[in-house]
């Protein structure tokens, strides 16, 4: 597996990375073993930057990943993320960006890791009641503590990424990027990262699995799934968007590779400061999507993809709720 460099200050990451939130929620019943077991071949496979997040779970999913690396740390680019409050029973509490939370977020997310440190580490969503430059400034003090090597941010706006790296240097931007959503092309999100030296971290770069041609019909999402209530899946978006994912199968076939293999060529593609983390739970899917560092896409391809994908092509919103994003 190949690197990349998030940032200007030396944070080196596989070129692809695993995002582990949907092994212990969202999506379906998961098994540990095998979510572990899904880690580890990861990690054989050069896979080493690892992606997950106090509130997935919420709480556990940080466990799983502390105990599927704990003799492998060393190997490992470790990021989590704060700042989505939840409580014991899944309940969303709301945002939470003040210092004293970022400190004890941080020991907390350190404990349940069994780390003495985190590589990466993200505000999760922007607190609009707290400036972001005391959230950032808090962040910084864990930096300076030894218990964070590099600090970013997610679903952040352009002066909000300005005014947070004028803070602290950002190493990395998280924000959803795939064919399947294309925003931070257009609103100015991935050319503010660029001009200041920020690396980007593509999160569902396969359209939630959408872009993998496997959900043809609503029933196919267990009864437990979140992306039962996402709006480009409700019955007046589905078959508009899968109309879409056409191209990228015509485009699989023709290749001989397998459509979640070209949506995750194209984001590679996009440049060597994109970083995406497709999540998986399951060893199979992890091969596929690693292999997909091998697929390259022609100029003509391209083309074909972005002009079915244009921005603004796919119908319905990201998220039931936008107001956490962006922001």
């Amino acid at each position: 597996m190949q690197q990349r460099t998030l940032g200007r200050n030396g944070l080196m990451v596989s070129a692809m990375g695993l995002g582990c939130m949907g092994m212990s929620e969202f999506y379906g019943t998961g098994n540990d073993a095998e979510s572990i077991a899904t880690i580890h071949r990861a990690l054989e496979l050069g896979v080493s930057f690892l992606d997950t997040a106090d509130m997935y779970g919420p709480f556990t999913n940080e466990k799983l990943v502390g105990r599927a690396i704990r003799d492998r740390r060393d190997g490992v680019v470790l990021a989590t993320k704060f700042g989505n409050m939840r409580g014991p029973k899944g309940e969303y509490l709301g945002i939470n960006g003040d210092p004293a939370y970022v400190r004890q977020s941080c020991d907390a997310s350190l404990e349940r890791l069994g780390v003495d440190h985190i590589d990466l580490y993200y505000q999760h969503r922007v607190d609009t009641k707290v400036p972001v430059e005391e959230t950032v400034g808090a962040m910084a003090e864990l930096v300076a503590a030894g218990k964070v090597r590099y600090l970013g941010l997610s679903e952040a706006a352009p002066e909000t990424i300005r005014r947070a790296h004028a803070t602290h240097p950002i190493a990395a931007l998280q924000t959803e990027y795939s064919l399947w959503t294309r925003d931070v092309e257009e609103n100015g999100v991935l050319s503010t990262v660029r001009e200041l030296g920020i690396g980007f971290v593509a999160y569902s770069p396969l359209g939630r699995g959408f872009l993998t041609g496997e959900i043809k019909s609503f029933d196919d999402l267990a009864p437990d799934d979140f992306r039962r209530r996402n709006p480009r899946l409700q019955p007046e978006n589905f078959q508009k968007n899968l109309d879409l994912v056409g191209v990228v199968e015509r485009v699989a076939k023709a290749k001989g590779v397998t459509p979640a293999q070209v949506a995750l060529a194209w984001v590679l593609s996009r440049g060597s400061d994109v970083v995406p983390i497709p999540g998986t739970k399951r060893v199979k899917y992890l091969e596929q999507n690693v292999a997909a560092a091998n697929v390259v896409l022609t100029g003509e391809e391209k083309v074909e993809l972005e002009n079915v994908f244009a921005i603004g092509a796919v119908s319905g919103n990201r998220y039931p709720d936008m107001s956490t994003v962006n922001r």
